[in-house]
């Protein structure tokens, strides 16, 4: 492996002065799925703490809860199930991976690790007897790809591979687990691995009888696309000139102030028989793809048989979580509808058409399994979305916010069938209601929203999960903006208790966290949040076209990313800017102005001046700044009356910057490059063969100007993973702020696209250069096509890649024109693209659980993350020059809990002071018990190995002191 450390080593820190210091906490950001849940007798609760990562058990009498256990788990633990009253199984998002949780031990830990596919998410048990366990996950993942499985799993000839660069391939893995029987390999063998033609899966739910799963996609997207602006023909509302084009890009063809907007794409959506614009013309003739939008899948438990899948399609754009009905065994699914078709923000005077307010619709959609009828139903029904607090003639009611829910996650329903509860986490609140109601035809008209919220249960901020303990009329909710477990008597809606978990996360995230997802204290009419579309601080896989032609020109202080084009960069900011996809809120803290354009540089708060990106440790343009500048958004977009508190603004950015990106899954373990992947290195780099590789570089390499590091910045040591921070023109018509690489892997899922034909690029190229004679044409998929004929059929996403998401694949783009790459280059680059650096390394979360019966298996996995845990790794967010991981240790000696964490010079310190080598750790496995191997982000070995609060006491010497270990406060006397 040939990482850039390995080219410019030590030296950077001569460049960039002192690293940033090492932070013991990271924020992932991982959304909750089902984060509580009960043993089968009642007589226990189980809870995710998923900073902590952590499982709390609490005993449960009467309904009251005494905490009895804290289990360490793997990262980030997002779901929880309980197979029997003692074998608890544990969904780690961060770790790919389950841990199984024996509460018979003493004490009480995880005797097995699975490993599954990237990012798992929801775990359900089902089959006959129960006794299989079903877990979501990516069809991707360092794992994945060792899966060898029968055809009657799924995966046919995919063989385990996850074929990223193939069209028309499913991207929803659901892996499947015999409880009573999970092999021999070091992860566990799968009875199969299910594949669904969706993009990336989240929710479960199982029949009645168990025999049917049903697994619904995440991000499922609404059957739109983008329009590639080089396929619109110039002009505004202008008639068709090119092929199957029907005209220009829809008006205005200026803002309020007149002045010109550039040439945009645009987007389209399809309406059973056509793709339309929002004029209704037709564009199917320049559409290369269709969109099935299937949505919830089901699939016989016992047999994973291909054949007895059925599929549900258009369900809602985002879906959360599902529930099945008792006894009629309807499904309901928790969603929103997101109107990504509408275009601008702001008061829509002068363009004729807003979002403001209405950018999302929380709704549960039922599923009728017998019949395949799928019916969605609004819950906020009495929102009138003509009121804008922009208008002075239509002000918005602010009494809606009361019987508002926003982003719906778990439902659960009564055994009885008659009442569903579900978690608003947007909203503080859990909905109640009849299921008769949810369930009637004539909903729309017989719905009453304001009624029903006289029904609704208040709890503390961020409600993500439910258990309804009918035995003692209790209800616990999990409320993630305090990590707390509540309980509430359902039939008075009191809160009787809550129980804090203990929370490792610093004071400005959890201060900061309510301004991303509270839609009561951020909206005008208490739907949406900026986590609508930022779901869970990532994306909603949509573009949008969030211009304001009410609004003036800005300024763009940016500094080009090629210093010699300085004289062609742009100075200004036109507020029509056309469609762009939501970028992810991860990982912003080290790159520059914000949004696709780099226009929040300039703002409320101000303009930055963005010095120059030589010889600095961050981005030209301030972070903070430009994050604080979308105060406006809140108005504008979300429909808040007027501008959130100054304050509040400053909390939310020093939250948001703290967010971080997940190690990237398609790279290799061992932070190793395939073949293809350095070969892709090499040439973004223009290195030559020999010892002496880029020492001599031709900076013409892959283009005409620049090679791809010229641009597309690879140096973690100043936490640039694709950009710089500064602007390029892009072959565009605006220039964009230069793109990170870190989340390409996500975008994987469309194949085809809006495409130019051969016969049209001569005269393409002659009207861009007219029009801006430094522009050159992006070049489009190859073949070329023919007007009207779809490239690769049906695929499970409408955006890709570049600004819009108009280009379907990274080969896409980098096989254009504005590229000099032999075309054996370009699917070597397309590798690295898909496994490119990120701020972590991707041993990041890994584990393995030792036990004495598979040191066979376990042992070279454990070697690997020993490996990986002295192995140099340079990374701004965590301090500059570390290690790839803090390899720690979980297990129990002599019938007590211990934890150990490996030191610089290899040995391995208890939480009791001790110290220990390698080989005597593992011999433990075979006296003690199991031991479980996580390697921990850099600098949080400390904390999550021997002293979890990091008070200086250690944790095993507060437990023999009988002191607690969680809590700061409590410390023994020495």
């Amino acid at each position: 492996m040939t990482r850039l450390i390995g080219l410019l080593g030590a030296g950077l820190l001569a460049v960039t002065g002192s690293a940033a210091a090492q932070t013991s906490f990271l924020t992932f950001e991982s959304g909750h799925v089902r984060p509580l849940a009960q043993s089968p007798d009642g007589s226990r609760l189980f809870a995710v703490n998923t900073p902590d990562n952590h499982l709390e058990v609490f005993d449960v009498s009467a309904g009251a809860l005494t905490h009895v256990h804290s289990i360490p788990v793997g990262m980030e633990p997002v779901a929880v199930a309980a197979r029997t009253n003692d074998e608890i199984w544990v969904v780690n998002h961060l770790s790919d991976s389950v841990s199984i949780v024996d509460l018979t031990r003493t004490p009480p830990q995880v005797v097995r690790t699975l490993l599954v596919g990237d990012e798992p998410r929801d775990i359900v048990f089902a089959g006959t007897g129960g006794t299989r366990a079903f877990i979501t996950t990516a069809h991707r993942g360092q794992q994945r790809t060792h899966v060898s499985l029968d055809p009657v799993s799924g995966l046919g000839s995919d063989d385990g591979d996850p074929l990223l660069k193939t069209p028309g391939v499913g991207r929803a893995d659901v892996w499947v687990f015999d409880g009573t029987s999970l092999g021999s390999s070091v992860g566990g063998t799968p009875v199969g691995v299910v594949t669904f033609f969706a993009d990336t899966p989240r929710a479960l739910a199982a029949s009645p009888d168990g025999r049917t799963v049903y697994a619904a996609a995440f991000h499922s997207g609404n059957q739109t696309t983008a329009i590639r602006e080089g396929v619109v023909p110039n002009g505004f509302d202008s008639v068709g000139q090119i092929g199957a084009s029907p005209g220009g890009v829809p008006g205005p063809a200026a803002n309020a102030a007149g002045v010109p907007a550039p040439e945009t794409g645009m987007i389209v959506k399809f309406d059973g028989a056509a793709w339309r614009d929002v004029l209704g013309r037709d564009w199917t003739g320049r559409v290369r793809l269709r969109l099935p939008d299937h949505d919830v899948f089901a699939v016989n438990a016992d047999t994973l048989a291909a054949g007895s899948i059925q599929t549900f399609d258009h369900v809602g754009t985002i879906l959360f979580n599902m529930a099945v009905h008792p006894t009629s065994g309807k499904l309901f699914v928790t969603n929103t509808e997101l109107p990504n078709h509408v275009r601008f923000e702001g008061p829509g005077v002068h363009g004729g058409s807003t979002v403001q307010g209405h950018l999302s619709e929380s709704r549960i959609t039922v599923i009728d399994p017998t019949s395949g009828a799928v019916s969605a139903k609004h819950l906020n029904r009495h929102i009138d979305y003509a009121q804008l607090h922009t208008d002075p003639e239509n002000q918005i009611d602010p009494d809606q916010i009361t019987h508002s829910l926003a982003t719906p996650l778990q439902p659960i329903i009564s055994s009885d069938g008659a009442t569903m509860y579900v978690a608003a986490f947007g909203s503080g609140t859990v909905g109640v209601f009849p299921v008769s109601s949810i369930d009637d035809p004539e909903f729309e008209t017989n719905f009453d929203p304001t009624a029903a919220s006289a029904r609704y249960i208040r709890t503390s901020g961020g409600p993500s999960g439910l258990v309804l303990d009918e035995t003692n009329n209790r209800l616990y909710v999990l409320t993630r903006f305090d990590n707390s477990v509540q309980v509430i008597d359902p039939t008075t809606k009191a809160t009787l208790a809550s129980h804090a978990l203990h929370n490792p996360e610093p004071s400005s995230v959890v201060d900061g966290r309510p301004f991303l997802y509270d839609a009561r204290i951020t909206s005008g009419n208490g739907e949406a949040s900026c986590a609508s579309c930022h779901v869970f601080a990532d994306f909603d896989g949509l573009a949008w076209n969030l211009g304001d032609p009410d609004a003036g020109v800005s300024t763009n202080p940016q500094p080009s990313a090629t210093p010699f084009l300085e004289g062609l960069k742009e100075t200004s900011f036109h507020p029509m800017k056309g469609p762009m996809t939501t970028q992810t809120m991860r990982g912003l803290a080290t790159h520059g102005a914000m949004h696709w354009r780099g226009d929040r540089a300039d703002g409320f708060f101000g303009l930055d001046p963005c010095a120059a990106a030589t010889g600095i440790s961050h981005a030209p343009c301030a972070e903070d700044l430009a994050f604080r500048n979308f105060i406006v958004a809140f108005e504008g977009l979300v429909g808040h009356d007027g501008l959130i508190d100054q304050d509040d603004m400053q909390a939310f950015a020093d939250f948001a910057l703290q967010i971080v990106l997940p190690p990237n899954p398609v790279r290799a373990l061992d932070n190793a490059l395939t073949t293809s992947q350095q070969a892709g290195f090499d040439k973004f780099f223009s290195c030559g063969p020999g010892p002496a590789r880029c020492g001599v570089r031709d900076p013409r390499a892959t283009d005409t100007i620049e090679d791809c590091d010229g641009c597309h910045r690879l140096d973690p040591m100043r936490g640039f993973y694709g950009t710089g921070g500064e602007q390029t023109f892009e072959s565009l018509t605006q220039n964009f702020k230069v793109a990170h690489l870190r989340n390409v892997y996500q975008k994987v899922g469309m194949f085809g696209g809006s495409t130019l034909d051969r016969d049209e690029v001569s005269g393409q190229v002659g009207r861009l250069d007219v029009r801006s004679p430094r522009r050159a044409l992006l070049g489009g998929d190859a073949p070329q096509l023919e007007p009207g004929v779809l490239h690769q059929g049906d695929q499970v996403r409408g955006f890709g890649i570049l600004h819009d998401g108009s280009i379907d694949t990274a080969a896409s783009f980098l096989g254009g024109h504005l590229f000099q790459l032999d075309p054996d280059e370009v699917p070597q680059m397309t590798d690295l693209m898909l496994a490119f650096d990120t701020d972590l390394a991707p041993v990041v979360g890994q584990q393995v659980t030792l036990t004495s019966t598979n040191s066979k298996v376990a042992n070279p996995r454990i070697d690997l993350l020993i490996a990986r845990a002295a192995a140099a790794f340079d990374s701004a967010i965590l301090g500059g020059r570390v290690t790839e991981c803090d390899l720690i240790v979980k297990g129990s000696v002599g019938g007590a809990e211990r934890g150990w964490v490996r030191e610089s010079d290899g040995l391995f310190r208890d939480d009791l002071g001790n110290t220990s080598n390698d080989a005597a750790l593992r011999a433990l496995a075979n006296t003690d018990g199991p031991l479980t191997y996580t390697c921990a982000p850099p600098g949080s070995g400390r904390r999550m190995g021997i002293d979890r609060d990091l008070d200086g006491a250690l944790d095993g010497n507060e437990i023999d002191a009988g002191s607690d270990p969680a809590n700061v406060a409590s410390r023994p006397v020495l």
